[in-house]
């Protein structure tokens, strides 16, 4: 069996048709078909029922697919640690999280660390949505400050901050003046939300369901932070987010007022699992250092 083996299955089970994953994958189909013959021959089952749309997994096969994606990942882990010594970047840490991170939190574990290492280079990476997970397990940061809920199959993970929750208003809103807002109050507002994120992510970002049983009004869909505060800025709906955008993202069109019955989010510093090197355990301990408290 071999990684390339393992890749054609993926790309199978994702397209669901030979066809079209032999295009993906540079192959012709019948090669492919060949391919995948010869390794349900190795492994005894059958991994795909073929019929005239395509193909779908057997049982068996959605639990090899789901084992080949885990072992992929960690190949791909360990190709990328073994690229940044090949190019002498062993000394650069690269930080990945979401938005504004774990807030104040995370400037002042990337300035302390700096402190402790000043020989290494912190590069930061920002994801929309949830990206940051996958990053970690695809090698492509090392350590993230992780919003929760998140899945964190792969990873090592501990909460390092919490922070409540607020809702984003355009000026002159009717609600643009209070000091806290419900659930119930923004009941009928058009919410917005979006398409890349895992639908649990999106539903406990927008309370689905209420507390009442009702599903939210769901607004447009966005692709990033400042595609969302642009609509909410228009007037177009009206967004939910962590309490430190309200301070890192501040611009004269919008209002943020305190969420008061929303639970608050929970963020993880989280790693890969057997990836803990010694910079990643030096920036976690940074981390615990200046949340003991």
């Amino acid at each position: 069996m071999e990684l390339r083996q393992l890749r054609y299955l993926i790309a199978i089970d994702e397209d669901g048709n030979l066809g079209r994953a032999a295009e993906r994958l540079f192959v012709s189909q019948p090669a492919l078909s060949y391919a995948l013959r010869n390794l349900e021959g190795e492994l005894g089952v059958r991994l795909f029922d073929r019929h005239s749309g395509g193909v779908t997994a057997t049982a068996a096969g959605r639990d090899v697919v789901a084992a080949a994606r885990r072992a992929v990942r960690q190949a791909d882990l360990v190709a990328a640690v073994a690229d940044r010594h090949r190019h002498g970047a062993a000394g650069v840490l690269r930080l990945g999280f979401e938005a504004t991170g774990a807030g104040e939190l995370t400037a002042r574990a990337r300035a302390e660390f700096a402190r402790r290492h000043p020989a290494v280079r912190v590069r930061p990476k920002r994801f929309d949505w949830g990206g940051e997970a996958d990053a970690l397990r695809e090698g492509r940061i090392d350590v993230a400050f992780v919003w929760l809920p998140a899945d964190l199959t792969g990873l090592r993970a501990e909460v390092v901050h919490t922070e409540p929750r607020v809702v984003g208003l355009p000026v002159g809103h009717r609600l643009a003046g209070r000091e806290g807002v419900a659930l119930a109050d923004v009941g009928d507002e058009p919410l917005l939300w979006t398409e890349r994120a895992p639908r649990a992510w999106v539903d406990w970002w927008a309370v689905n369901p209420r507390p009442d049983g009702r599903e939210p009004r769901w607004g447009p869909t966005n692709d990033n932070v400042e595609e969302m505060l642009e609509q909410v800025a228009d007037g177009v709906a009206i967004c939910f987010a962590p309490a430190s955008m309200a301070r890192y993202y501040t611009r004269p069109d919008l209002v943020w007022a305190p969420l008061v019955d929303a639970e608050p989010l929970r963020v993880a510093l989280a790693w890969p699992d057997g990836a803990d090197g010694p910079l990643v355990r030096g920036f976690a301990d940074v981390v615990r250092d200046l949340t003991a408290g």
